[in-house]
């Protein structure tokens, strides 16, 4: 972490709206690339970042810079959006899929209009759990530890590399299947 973002922080948490505005403008895309990975649509994932920042604001006294700050951010992240998860209903759920097709098809149109090609292996790490994608995304695209993912998503590294190893493996299979 850079010595200005230190000193954003620390006037941050003295009260200084400016620089705690500052460090939130400067954090959120990367945050928001996060969330769109983890959900996989763009419409929620702005939502929870939104969320996320709130929570930031709320909580910037409580930041005590054992982690880098955007792993404090992607870890208020998750959380946001596993409790979300938590909190839908059955019927909710069935909606969940009904917008996370959309989002992929929003996600693989704004890809396709950027002449970006549509990664098979982001199409296939759609069709993993959320839980299970997050683990790989964590794990293997913004290369935290297993007991990082687990202090992050509140679980034990044990299941982190459970989740990680059972998101491998399916992913390696239906990438496989594609080739056939």
């Amino acid at each position: 972490m850079g010595d200005r973002t230190l000193e954003r922080i620390s006037q941050a948490q003295q009260g200084d709206a400016a620089a705690l505005a500052v460090l939130l403008r400067e954090h959120y895309p990367f945050l928001y690339k996060y969330l769109i990975k983890a959900t996989l649509d763009p419409l929620l994932a702005e939502e929870i970042a939104q969320d996320t920042m709130v929570r930031c604001m709320e909580k910037i006294g409580t930041y005590n810079g054992t982690s880098a700050f955007s792993s404090w951010l992607i870890t208020i992240g998750s959380r946001l959006y596993i409790d979300r998860k938590r909190r839908w209903s059955r019927e909710a759920q069935w909606r969940e899929g009904q917008m996370q097709e959309q989002g992929n098809r929003s996600l693989r149109w704004s890809f396709e209009s950027r002449n970006m090609e549509w990664s098979e292996v982001l199409d296939a790490l759609s069709r993993l759990s959320s839980a299970h994608r997050m683990a790989v995304l964590l794990k293997h695209y913004y290369g935290y530890s297993y007991d990082e993912i687990g202090e992050m998503l509140e679980i034990p590294s044990g299941t982190v590399k459970s989740r990680v190893a059972a998101g491998l493996g399916q992913l390696r299979k239906e990438l496989n299947e594609d080739e056939v």
